[in-house]
């Protein structure tokens, strides 16, 4: 998760975005929230295109790495 931006209101939220289902992206006020809210979003996603007859897109063949730069 991103550090959180301030929302429209000063206040801050948690952006989380799904990088195997591309335009998968909701926001929580807290941690938790944020990892709620992303559980419902793609549950969501993943029945709209079984709907629709598409293909899940699945994390096979994905690299993902944390690189931490000390300054």
């Amino acid at each position: 998760m991103p550090y959180p931006p301030p929302d429209g209101a000063g206040r801050r939220v948690y952006t989380v975005t799904v990088p195997t289902l591309p335009g998968c992206i909701t926001f929580g006020k807290t941690v938790d929230e944020a990892i709620a809210m992303t559980r419902e979003a793609v549950g969501v996603y993943v029945e709209d295109l079984q709907e629709k007859g598409r293909e899940i897109p699945t994390e096979e063949g994905l690299l993902e790495y944390t690189i931490t730069i000390e300054v």
